[in-house]
């Protein structure tokens, strides 16, 4: 029932609110899971402890016995479809719990929603399955082997979302998820590497490391070092790309600040034991923009450090995203935008237009940029960056690559990625036709030819 790939499977069924639990099945749960990948392994947990408790999860309105919908509530367009989700399960099922980000923003749910059973905030595991407890008690003792060893995940059996740290020591002007998430809380980097063994174990060809800072990974717990296997390693980003990058498996690094000490993992990724990719939210390329975000790291350094970090590794990919509008941004720092990408020459760039969410200090900056100001700025910068990825790609053509197979279509050709490519976000590698191809499995491909975001390729050789 996740409506991260698309529509909740429960459209077209009729409103089942009424429905008299039968005590000859498990009791069984829908769930709705919106936002961010971090959100999405919540879900996750939430899912595994209910499946451990005896419930089924089901994937439709109407076989459920109640509804869990975990929102997002980071930008207005995600309150706004958080909202309607909510509306869409009340009216298909009529029993609905609500969780994430938005459940801090109880009353606005309750406004709109009035017949919702509960509301927790986000990373409040514990309330969400008391709540599923009052509502629709468990009704046997649990089993553990019902769970499997790497607990319940939305995603292909081939990649998984390892979170290694809650919450954000950044106060952003345009961010409210300290306030939602609290500040940084690392975890340990023995319980991580536990978990990362699990995935594997249990078939896990890619793990992406995401959190809401991963450059901070461990400073809240002083770098404290943890047995694993049998060496000893800090708990910190260095630390846990040297422990990932002994699992032989594909392991892509998502939401890094440019700090300095990110050089230090660049020579792992040029050794092959990560992949060479960041996933790296600089906002803007304006100085003095980054200054009213209250962002960490600033445009021309940022800019040094992407060309040392490529000469160190010369296939480094790189993505970002970009707030375009905020408060105050004059056309002068908005040119400065296209001319830090025009100098970065950025493989993945995503663009949001400024989105005055309830809570930000930004609000209260003055100098508000009209929508339709907004949207052209908009408009060229992907314009720019459009012509940035198509020149990039075509530099691959005639080159082989290792792709991770994700699907395989009715007439055999395959959708894959490279190391260039994380899922849901990026461009794809698309394969011509052939019977050799298998979803989750490892191939190798030759580029023929390419477009302003995709590649297209022949298989060469199956790993």
């Amino acid at each position: 029932m996740s409506r991260r790939k698309a529509s909740a499977a429960g459209r077209s069924a009729t409103r089942a609110g009424a429905r008299t639990v039968s005590h000859e099945v498990p009791p069984r749960v829908g769930f709705v899971s919106l936002g961010c990948p971090k959100a999405l392994v919540d879900s996750e947990r939430i899912l595994t402890q209910l499946k451990v408790e005896g419930y089924d999860i089901v994937p439709s309105y109407d076989d459920a016995d109640i509804v869990v919908v975990n929102t997002c509530g980071f930008i207005e367009s995600a309150v706004a479809e958080s909202l309607e989700a909510i509306g869409e399960a009340i009216s298909e099922n009529g029993k609905v719990i609500v969780t994430g980000c938005l459940g801090v923003r109880e009353q606005l749910i309750r406004e709109q929603h009035p017949h919702v059973l509960a509301v927790t905030g986000p990373q409040k595991y514990e309330e969400v399955v008391g709540a599923v407890h009052r509502h629709l008690p468990p009704q046997h003792d649990p089993y553990l082997d019902l769970v499997p060893p790497q607990g319940v995940k939305l995603t292909p059996r081939h990649y998984a979302y390892l979170k290694i740290s809650e919450g954000c020591n950044h106060r952003c002007t345009f961010c409210i998820i300290p306030s939602m998430r609290g500040d940084l809380v690392s975890r340990p980097i023995d319980e991580v590497m536990r978990e990362a063994e699990r995935l594997v174990a249990a078939g896990v060809k890619e793990l992406l490391v995401i959190s809401q800072d991963t450059s901070a990974y461990g400073v809240d717990l002083r770098y404290v070092e943890r047995s694993w296997r049998d060496g000893r390693y800090p708990t910190s980003l260095s630390g846990l790309c040297g422990a990932l990058g002994e699992l032989g498996v594909w392991v892509r690094l998502h939401y890094v600040y440019p700090y300095p000490h990110v050089d230090e993992i660049v020579p792992l990724m040029a050794e092959g034991r990560m992949l060479p990719y960041l996933d790296i939210p600089l906002q803007h390329g304006s100085a003095s923009v980054l200054r009213r975000m209250k962002r960490p790291a600033a445009g021309e350094g940022a800019l040094a450090r992407i060309e040392r970090w490529r000469g160190i590794c010369p296939d480094l990919t790189i993505r970002s995203t970009f707030i375009v509008g905020f408060p105050g941004e004059t056309e002068r720092e908005f040119e400065d935008l296209l001319d830090f990408i025009t100098a970065a020459r950025l493989d993945r760039v995503g663009s949001f237009t400024y989105s005055p969410v309830e809570g930000a200090a930004a609000n209260d900056l003055g100098g508000a940029v009209p929508e339709e100001v907004k949207m052209e700025r908009r408009g060229r910068l992907m314009e720019a960056q459009a012509a940035i990825s198509r020149a990039r790609l075509a530099e691959k053509i005639g080159r082989r690559l290792q792709v991770l197979v994700d699907e395989v279509q009715p007439d055999g050709s395959g959708i894959a990625r490279s190391s260039a490519e994380a899922p849901e976000i990026d461009g794809v590698v698309m394969i011509e036709p052939h019977a050799a191809l298998r979803v989750g499995q490892f191939a190798t491909v030759r580029v023929t030819a390419s477009s302003d975001h995709d590649l297209m390729a022949t298989l060469a050789e199956q790993g």
